[in-house]
């Protein structure tokens, strides 16, 4: 095929020039990015040659090389790994993060500082193209392990970039990198100086597995020159190569935690999440004794764009005996931990295992329930020792965690235990169950709850009015899943979890309840009419309609019956594809309400022709009730034209 030559998108070119003009401060991290994307690929051909026999690749020497050529100025970053066909080069490295390119460029001009700047490169794949602060060009030579052919890519990085099938490639990837004139004041170093290699891949790169390797010129020995020529000429001072590996190759996770410093554990991290920011919690385990395994897990410190995506990738890196056998192994770590990353190092798996064999091999199912508890008991001790970091976890990732309690019965308890709630009690810190039973007033029997779609439209819901007049503090539910799981978890620790817009609500002591109840009975006896008409009236839209004894100051709302689904989990539930029959509400009236009081009075007194105008009137307090709770109208048209009929009368 011939060369052929595209042009960057324009946004594509943005952030190249971004890149180039020194957007980020610490430039050093472009070979950091390299290195890990030749891991990766060794990785991935180790995987693959236990999986296909036919493969035909050569993995008696995986490594990784870094060449240097100071006359030349340039440097290649070279692996022997799975190479890339010309059609992922031209999807994969033609294009710079995809979708994402857009969503970058304007996180990057948001960004507050140049910390926050380098943190966003990694979570958009442009890992690549950080080559481009340090080089005037780059080359992408490469071949996929099993084919004939290689690829050739090539950019200045200025709108264009060249792309064009070799024959000669050898297998896996080299990348050559014609380096910018150093310049220490912009923080742009000689990346051709050993010196400054070495600095890099030991402070970013010395856990990766693979050896990386540098040949480097060094003065031959020369106390016996004799000795050290085969012809006997004299060889002192000539420059000899000596291949040096840089890394130490010790796996974190098998090392001790006194060896290990936290910024190690840190570039592991970002190594194998592609997230540039420092962890939030490091977690390590060893189980010792019949099954053994190490794992080292990690709990970002901010939440992934894709994470609530249906392609986002999940789970941890999986390895035997410190070969690597999986990225994003799900068996290991159920969904609603989905955000932790990290590693297991299983002694006793096969190295050829599937995902399929995974699902049901009984020691990966014990991990698996050992790593979750490790995981919340680690946040449960965050939640009592560091509060700050709780309040940072549970921010970023307490939607997904509740996911939990309505997946993972075992440990539903322990998860209820790690989660807090918005609540009444205080406008900005969140409160536990554990502190809202302990506030709970004598008498209290349930935890109280709201569900919708923001906190200032649950304060002002009708619901509310009671609980506020009456100083019981309610938890203000606002995420989607809260709708779910709150069907499903039915106490804790023995207090029944109740929605204040369900069923019948009996607030007060038993002396107020006496008196609650003389008075009720007398009320309903007064409305008893109003009410049994009201209930014909409205019959399409509601199952009944009776008194409140929640209302304090709106005069009607709409409540569920004890047992039935809300609209808003009705409608979730639609949204997924499942056929949810509609269940009719119950309709609640303020005795107390001027609005209330006249229409009982006027249903008592006229009769006729006026039926109808108070039949109208029934149909605009069932509407303001409903558009009160954030509800939608059936008919909103019809809704208008009574109202702007009331409101012209009124004039």
């Amino acid at each position: 095929m011939p060369t052929e030559t595209f042009e960057f998108q324009v946004e594509a070119r943005q952030l190249l020039q971004m890149m180039i003009h020194s957007i980020y401060s610490n430039k050093d991290v472009f070979l950091r990015e390299l290195i890990s994307n030749s891991s990766d690929a060794l990785d991935k051909l180790r995987l693959e040659s236990l999986r296909d026999d036919a493969l035909g690749a050569d993995t008696s020497d995986l490594h990784i090389a870094v060449e240097a050529d100071k006359e030349a100025r340039t440097l290649v970053v070279r692996d022997n790994g799975i190479g890339m066909s010309y059609d992922e080069v031209r999807d994969l490295i033609g294009t710079i993060a995809n979708s994402g390119t857009a969503k970058f460029l304007q996180e990057l001009k948001e960004a507050k500082d140049a910390t926050a700047a380098e943190g966003l490169i990694g979570q958009f794949g442009v890992g690549f193209y950080a080559s481009f602060m340090v080089a005037d060009e780059v080359t992408l030579l490469t071949r996929r392990a099993g084919e004939s052919q290689g690829t050739r890519w090539t950019s200045d990085g200025a709108g264009t970039y060249t792309i064009e099938t070799v024959e000669d490639a050898p297998q896996g990837t080299s990348v050559t990198l014609r380096l910018k004139p150093a310049d220490t004041e912009d923080k742009l170093y000689d990346y051709t100086s050993p010196w400054k290699i070495r600095e890099i891949v030991k402070r970013y790169s010395d856990f990766i597995t693979w050896p990386i390797r540098m040949a480097v010129e060094a003065p031959a020995a020369a106390e016996n020159p004799a000795e050290d020529s085969a012809d006997g000429e004299a060889a002192a001072g000539e420059p000899e190569a000596e291949v040096e590996t840089l890394n130490s190759m010790k796996a974190l996770w098998a090392r001790s935690r006194d060896e290990v410093s936290d910024e190690e554990y840190h570039e592991l991290y970002k190594h194998i999440s592609h997230d540039w920011n420092d962890p939030l919690e490091t977690i390590r385990m060893q189980a010792e004794g019949t099954f053994e395994y190490q794992a080292l897990l990690f709990i970002p410190s901010r939440a992934p764009q894709d994470l609530f995506m249906r392609d986002h990738k999940r789970g941890v890196q999986l390895y035997v005996k410190r070969v690597f056998i999986m990225d994003d192994c799900e068996a290991l770590m159920p969904p609603y931990l989905r955000f932790v990353k990290g590693v297991v190092d299983a002694q006793d798996l096969s190295l050829n295992v599937s995902r399929e064999i995974l699902q049901q091999d009984r020691q990966i199912q014990l991990m698996h329930r050992r790593l979750a508890k490790k995981v919340l008991s680690t946040i449960k001790d965050m939640m009592a020792g560091n509060p700050e970091r709780y309040a940072t976890l549970w921010r970023e990732f307490g939607r997904v965690i509740k996911e939990g309690l309505l997946s993972d019965f075992e440990n539903r308890d322990a998860i209820l235990g790690v989660s807090s709630f918005a609540s009444t009690h205080d406008a900005e810190a969140p409160t536990t169950l554990a502190q809202y039973v302990e506030r709970m007033k004598d008498g209290q029997e349930h935890i109280f709850y709201l569900t919708g779609e923001s906190r200032q439209a649950l304060e002002n819901s009708p619901h509310m009015e009671a609980f506020r007049a009456k100083g019981i503090e309610v938890l203000l539910l606002t995420d989607p899943v809260d709708e779910v799981w709150v069907e499903a978890v039915p106490e804790f620790e023995g207090k029944q979890l109740q929605s204040v817009a369900k069923g019948e609500v009996d607030l007060g002591s038993e002396e107020e309840k006496k008196e609650a109840e003389t008075e009720r009975e007398k009320r309903q006896e007064e409305y008893g009419a109003l009410l049994t008409w009201m209930t014909e009236r409205l019959g399409e839209d509601v199952k009944e309609v009776r008194l409140s004894s929640r209302l304090t100051v709106s005069p009607a709302c709409v409540v569920s019956d004890a047992n039935e689904a809300t609209p808003a989990l009705e409608a979730m539930y639609r949204a997924m594809g499942q056929d949810m029959p509609h269940a009719k509400r119950i309709l609640e009236l303020n005795p107390t309400h001027p609005l209330v009081s006249a229409l009982n009075k006027a249903h008592g007194e006229r009769s006729g022709d006026d039926g109808a105008a108070l039949g109208e009137t029934a149909e605009l307090l069932y509407g303001m009730a409903l558009l009160a709770e954030g509800g939608e109208l059936s008919d909103p048209s019809r809704f208008i034209k009574l109202m702007a009929e009331r409101v012209e009368r009124s004039l």
